[in-house]
């Protein structure tokens, strides 16, 4: 017997799905393959915004009226004493995280809990804030407007 039309086209688009499917997954490298390193610099965040890549979260552990002022963009508001609680109702263990906070010493703090918390692939942002606004990254907050 033979296929009527619909379910040719819907093998086709099938069939063309799959296809670009294998073609993605051999250009764009899924974040477990790339070894996220525990403390990162501002370039290596920036260029993973620049080229579009969805897969990781920053989270701003400074007080909130320091966030307020300024963040950097589409960073998350968590404070350190609820960070774990936070992190745990809303983050996969294996997404890529980037923490910063008012001092290096701060943001290894972060770090530091969440590993501990079983999140596996944690990063401390190295200078914050700062270093970020110091390569022309994007910000946002009350000061920054």
């Amino acid at each position: 017997m033979s296929e009527s039309p619909k379910e040719s086209v819907q093998e086709a688009v099938e069939s063309a799905v799959e296809k670009v499917s294998n073609v993605v997954a051999n250009v764009i490298p899924h974040p477990s393959s790339i070894p996220l390193q525990p403390q990162s610099d501002v370039h290596s965040v920036k260029s993973r915004l620049e080229w579009g890549d969805p897969a990781f979260t920053i989270l701003d552990v400074r007080e909130r009226s320091a966030y307020n002022n300024g963040r950097i963009l589409g960073a998350l508001p968590t404070p350190i004493d609820q960070l774990v609680e936070r992190a745990k109702l809303s983050l996969e263990k294996i997404r890529d995280i980037y923490v910063y906070g008012d001092t290096n010493q701060q943001s290894a703090e972060a770090a530091q809990l969440l590993r501990s918390a079983g999140f596996e692939r944690v990063s401390e942002l190295k200078g914050g804030l700062a270093a970020w606004k110091a390569i022309g990254g994007s910000t946002e907050g009350i000061v920054e407007s």
